[in-house]
């Protein structure tokens, strides 16, 4: 009994810490797409949550996507349904999101409270937890559904393009290490360390 009553503890104490850094985005779960660039949806006027979910991998892709069509060859029909698809992302993501919150909130709220029960701590956390799994399952499935609306061609055409912004990204990073000779540190480009560093998952 001590044991379990002491996991479920360490669970509640844990789910404050990561609400207080903010925790890692269950969204950034494509290799390569882990920040998103601008227009909107991943940023959240939420702290913690919200911070961490400007790093939607499928959300960023679907913008990639959209930005170069013509590049891409995308057909009217296509980016109608990208633009649908992008919407109820959006949508899906900020609602969860939003009960993310609230549940680690009152995670906290019973957590602090040393008479709360702690079946009710264990239940908040999972409900927490569980929440996350499907966000993620969200971004996971909306990810397979966006590549299936292209072509091989068309697949392929957004592998290169991709990889030139990547590499004209990581150009522009060049060049802003210190006098010294050494990697600027919080420039991940350089070799230095990142200064909101992420931790890579599954989506």
């Amino acid at each position: 009994m001590k044991q379990r009553t002491g996991t479920i503890v360490t669970l509640g104490v844990a789910s404050i810490f990561a609400l207080a850094v903010g925790l890692p985005t269950v969204w950034a779960n494509e290799p390569g797409y882990g920040k998103e660039g601008h227009g909107g949806g991943g940023h959240s006027s939420m702290g913690g949550y919200g911070a961490g979910m400007k790093h939607s991998g499928t959300g960023h892709l679907i913008r990639h996507l959209l930005e170069r069509e013509q590049e891409i060859g995308l057909t009217a029909e296509q980016v109608a349904k990208l633009k649908e698809m992008q919407l109820n992302l959006d949508k899906t993501r900020i609602r969860t999101e939003a009960d993310i919150q609230v549940a680690e909130r009152e995670v906290k709220a019973l957590t602090e409270n040393e008479k709360s029960d702690l079946g009710a701590v264990e239940a908040k956390v999972k409900q927490s937890h569980d929440l996350q799994v499907g966000l993620r399952m969200v971004s996971i499935k909306a990810k397979r559904d966006v590549l299936a609306v292209l072509t091989p061609e068309q697949r392929a055409k957004e592998k290169t393009e991709h990889e030139k912004a990547m590499q004209q990204h990581k150009d522009s990073g060049k060049g802003h290490g210190n006098p010294h000779g050494g990697a600027m540190k919080g420039d991940p480009h350089m070799g230095g360390s990142p200064a909101h560093p992420t931790t890579p998952s599954g989506m």
